[in-house]
């Protein structure tokens, strides 16, 4: 595994991380043993920055967390998210009195005495321009209740807002192969003022796994077939907002790009690393196999720049126009 800094944390992340959303809900049924086995097998293999929130799975993936690290000697640092537990969902409740609830909360779950990192879980974008939410950070960092804080957005707008917060540590955006827009402007700027990033999404929602056709069907507590659409979230976390078939036609035009013995998966999550910028990708995995393939992205060779250029293209020509301007 290699390292890369987080911002100005002073922290070492392992670049390829493990995203603990699918440990929580809405990625089909996860049993605990898988579950606790996952966690394991990634700490075993260098990782040492899993992500989390307090709704997935209503807590279980905080507690899950939890239950592996107070049987592990390693460093292992854990970001958590706030606020999407409010209902209705507004920027209203985007206040000092919910966060602390939501962070105290959240320290049981984790059975931590303080949170690594807290970050506001995609909220509407009016509350990237209420400073005094950020003043309310601030005051949870000074009471040793959170280390740091950042955000997790849905949108660059928001990003590029959100960093000129000066005690904004962190950026979770979605970036990979089909969502490519945060490359642009965005990662210059946070590189400018030293603010980590996390590249959530990093596969798709598994269409760069390459698995999946036509014929591949999802249950209903999934998100892959619940929110085609945006029914439930921001539709843009869904398969990063990419048509289904669209998507599936693109991941064609890949496959010759897979360097030999390695994963279609793998050569997405080395797509994404070729950016110096991001601090880490977090993936998925909801068992061992899964992990152990994201894990070994890291040890493959860097991508050339035919293949970059390649596979610019395919983003020009078949996705770019669905998602480019949308986020």
């Amino acid at each position: 595994m290699n390292y890369r800094p987080l911002g100005r944390t002073g922290w070492q992340v392992s670049e390829i991380s493990f995203g603990a959303w699918a440990l929580g809900a809405d990625w089909g049924h996860v049993s605990e043993a898988d579950a606790l086995d996952a966690l394991h097998t990634a700490i075993d293999h260098g990782i040492n920055f899993i992500d989390t929130a307090d709704v997935y799975g209503d807590g279980r993936s905080e507690r899950l967390i939890a239950q592996v690290l107070k049987d592990r000697s390693e460093q292992v640092y854990v970001a958590t998210k706030a606020g999407r537990r409010l209902n209705p969902h507004v920027a209203a409740g985007y206040n000092r009195e919910n966060l602390t609830a939501f962070v105290e909360r959240s320290l049981q779950n984790l059975q931590m005495e303080v949170l690594d990192l807290l970050q506001l879980h995609c909220p509407p974008t009016e509350v990237y321009y209420m400073p005094e939410l950020f003043g309310v950070l601030d005051d949870l960092a000074l009471a040793g209740k959170i280390r740091y804080y950042g955000v997790s957005v849905e949108k660059v707008e928001e990003a590029i807002k959100a960093i000129q917060y000066p005690n904004v540590q962190t950026v979770q955006i979605i970036f990979n192969i089909f969502r490519q827009r945060p490359s642009e402007l965005f990662f210059r700027l946070a590189q400018e003022v030293q603010v980590g990033i996390l590249a959530r999404v990093p596969l798709a929602s598994g269409l760069l796994t390459g698995k999946m056709s036509r014929e591949t069907t999802f249950t209903a507590d999934d998100h892959r077939q619940y929110n085609r659409h945006g029914e439930a979230f921001d539709v843009g976390e869904t398969f990063s907002g990419v048509d289904f078939e669209v998507g599936l036609a693109a991941v064609e035009g890949l496959r010759p790009f897979v360097p030999p013995g390695a994963t279609m998966a793998q050569l997405a999550l080395r797509w994404i690393l070729m950016f110096e910028a991001v601090s880490c990708a977090i993936p998925g995995a909801k068992n061992r196999a899964q992990v152990l393939d994201n894990v070994n992205a890291a040890s493959l060779p860097p991508l050339s720049d035919e293949v970059m250029a390649r596979i610019q293209a395919i983003y020009d020509e078949a996705i770019k126009e669905q998602v480019h301007q949308r986020w």
